[in-house]
């Protein structure tokens, strides 16, 4: 068998490559960290013709001037010898704008193919672009591919598999107007059209000698001369302190812009051969941008999503979830009646069956529901409309003194808190990621859903979606508070930033892409059910059935209501007076889910998420005084307080300090208490 063969996928963000490496690798994936750092990276391997294929999914980014750790990592690892080959993944329904990147690519002098992507789309326009012009423009294989459609991925494969060794063995034809062609290549003392895609003016073609001149008698064993040389005439920091020339009269000012604005004109070139058509507008994209991002009613219409999103999880979840329920309770049942006939002690039974079958199980039984979220929310973002989502949010978050880009953890939060709080890699500023990393917990995740939907279908059965809605609005309105809390205070680090973001074509999701999407959520979710929420059930069940006496079926005289009447006093101004409510609370740390799971233990019921089982608990509660208004305190400081173990875990892995994160932790806290206080007290006024 041949050598492996290490293809790194680069591309601007939305530009499918993702979607297009799924393509290839399928499941079939293995995530990590880069070593140093703590950008995910995310490789696959699989065959071809008798030979092995290491695909490296690297993080989007718009050019090799690095700025967030996620372009720094992309920059270093195609620099680096562990890529063979670069596919540069394009969508080629925005040629334009993808090409930048595709030109300082080529100007690495690696092996480099362009996949243009989205090519239905651009079918679909009414465009067409003509794939043998461009090669020669380009000097590197164009390879025409629908990653949705998975058409092209073969040709492709086989394309990089051949351009590996062969960089150079597309001419390139240059073609300047009919008037003066010669004149325009051969004015340069150096025909460097025959040699580079990329030709600058004579002034900056001459300082580019100049330049790669010094290096070649300073730096003998460097491989790229000449994009070195176009780094240190942009003034590029890295390249500067790592390979610095003495040319005072060469490097007299920065030519990033004079470098930039060439290679726009060179695009310009370059789209006006090669595409037809391209004044076709994109209708129906154009149509629903002037609503989506619109300056008033951008925000309202993400809102009225959002609401159709829940109704959805609420409706549709629920009726699936009524099945799993009468599952449940049969299987519990069914275990307790061939317990008792075995004869087996009654301690067992009570932690098989109101441990982990009631913990473990009343968890499950919230699966549908968490599947219709995830599957709403994959199919928003492979959509296009997530992106829409971080530019409509852009001006606030600006006056809040955060970037842009702050806003896009904070969608993701939606989802889990973990990689949202990884996602706060795309900021630039240190500053702007902690401030990230502090409010973006108080979004709601997927794992408070189950609190959610318990308590609100108790408390208030006709109103249990938008009881539901309101804290996730609570929730966004809290963070953006603290964000504008956090600004005042920080008034000298004030700063402006914009955001750069692509608006993708609206397009049909893949339904691949959201298969992938949503099983590994869901598997993430099984996954958690299966150990964290299994341990902390069997926990909970001997705090609840073990006290210092010894095994005793009075829950009063346990550890667990020894410990829950001891903290009860910090929570009885907040409505929430209650030790089982309390020991729930803090089980809840461990994963918010286990809240849920806690209460079927500490109230002994097995089927606590079937209609049988909220009546009985509901009236249980009632009986301790706990009526709508606590149901509602104890959403709102589950929603608000300490996140879960793996977030807090994830918040020290990205900042690497313990500080910050009980910072973190004990910020959530007073936020909550002081949050629902005002809930619970404007609530006894009403």
């Amino acid at each position: 068998m041949a050598e492996e063969l290490t293809i790194g996928f680069v591309g601007n963000p939305n530009c499918g490559k993702t979607t297009l490496f799924n393509a290839y690798t399928g499941a079939n994936l293995k995530v990590a960290n880069w070593p140093g750092v703590t950008v995910e990276k995310k490789e696959g391997r699989f065959q071809y013709h008798d030979r092995e294929y290491k695909l490296v999914d690297l993080p989007g980014t718009y050019s090799l001037t690095s700025y967030t750790m996620e372009e720094q990592v992309t920059r270093q690892y195609i620099l680096s010898d562990d890529v063979d080959v670069i596919i540069d993944v394009a969508d080629a329904s925005s040629l334009g704008r993808n090409l930048y990147l595709t030109l300082q690519l080529i100007e690495l002098g690696k092996p480099v193919i362009l996949a243009l992507n989205m090519m239905d789309i651009v079918e679909k326009r009414g465009m067409e672009i003509d794939t043998h012009r461009l090669p020669e423009m380009l000097g590197i294989p164009v390879i025409p591919v629908s990653a949705r459609r998975k058409t092209g991925l073969d040709i492709l494969m086989h394309a990089a598999a051949h351009h590996k060794d062969h960089k150079h063995d597309i001419p390139l034809i240059h073609h300047h107007g009919e008037d003066e062609p010669q004149t325009l290549q051969t004015k340069h003392r150096h025909h460097h059209h025959s040699e580079y895609a990329m030709v600058y003016s004579d002034e900056l073609e001459d300082k580019i000698d100049l330049v790669m001149d010094a290096l070649r008698a300073k730096y003998p064993d460097l491989r790229n001369y000449r994009w070195h040389a176009l780094k240190l005439l942009e003034r590029d920091k890295e390249i500067t302190a790592q390979y610095p020339v003495d040319l005072p009269d060469v490097l007299d000012r920065s030519y990033e812009k004079d470098i930039i604005n060439q290679k726009y004109d060179f695009i310009d070139e370059v789209i006006q051969e090669v595409l037809v058509n391209k004044d076709r507008k994109a209708a129906v994209t154009d149509k629903a941008d002037k609503f989506l991002v619109n300056r008033w009613l951008g925000l309202p219409i993400f809102l009225v999503i959002m609401a159709l999103v829940f109704f959805l999880t609420f409706t549709i979840g629920d009726w699936l979830k009524g099945y799993f329920e009468t599952g449940l309770e049969l299987f519990s049942g069914g275990v307790r009646g061939g317990l008792e006939s075995l004869h087996v002690p009654a301690a067992v039974i009570s932690l098989l069956v109101d441990g982990i079958i009631s913990g473990v199980g009343g968890i499950l039984t919230f699966l549908p529901n968490i599947f219709i979220l995830f599957l709403a929310l994959a199919f928003l973002e492979d959509s296009g409309y997530m992106a829409r989502v971080a530019y409509v949010m852009d001006g606030i978050m600006g006056r809040l003194g955060l970037s842009g880009r702050s806003f896009i953890p904070m969608v993701l939060g939606f989802g889990c808190t973990v990689p949202a709080i990884m996602a706060s890699r795309a900021l630039e500023n240190k500053r702007d990621r902690y401030k990230t990393m502090l409010i973006t917990p108080f979004m709601s995740c997927s794992a408070r859903l189950p609190i959610y939907v318990l308590f609100s279908q108790m408390f208030f059965p006709e109103n249990a979606m938008v009881v539901a809605f309101s804290l996730y609005v609570l929730g966004l309105v809290v963070a953006v508070l603290i964000a504008f809390l956090t600004h005042l205070i920080d008034k000298k680090h004030d700063r402006e930033d914009t955001l750069l973001i692509e608006l993708p074509e609206f397009k049909a999701p893949s339904a691949h892409t959201i298969a992938i999407y949503v099983w590994e959520k869901v598997k993430d979710y099984l996954t958690k059910a299966g150990t964290t929420i299994f341990l902390a059930s069997i926990v909970m069940w001997f705090l609840l059935n073990f006290g210092p006496s010894g095994y005793s079926t009075d829950m009063g005289s346990t550890f667990g209501s020894v410990l829950g009447r001891w903290i009860v006093p910090f929570f009885a101004p907040i409505g929430l007076g209650f030790w089982q409510v309390v020991v729930a609370l803090i089980a809840g740390i461990s994963a918010k889910e286990v809240v849920v799971s806690s209460c079927a233990v500490l109230f002994g019921i097995s089927n606590v998420t079937t209609a049988a089982g909220m009546s009985s608990l509901m009236a249980t509660l009632g009986g301790m005084g706990f009526g709508a208004l606590n149901a509602y305190c104890l959403m709102t400081f589950s929603l608000l307080y300490v996140p879960c173990a793996a977030t807090l875990a994830t918040i020290k892995k990205e900042t690497g300090s313990w500080g910050w994160t009980g910072f973190v932790a004990l910020f959530q806290i007073a936020v909550a208490w002081l949050v629902t206080f005002l809930v619970y007290h404007v609530g006894l006024l009403l």
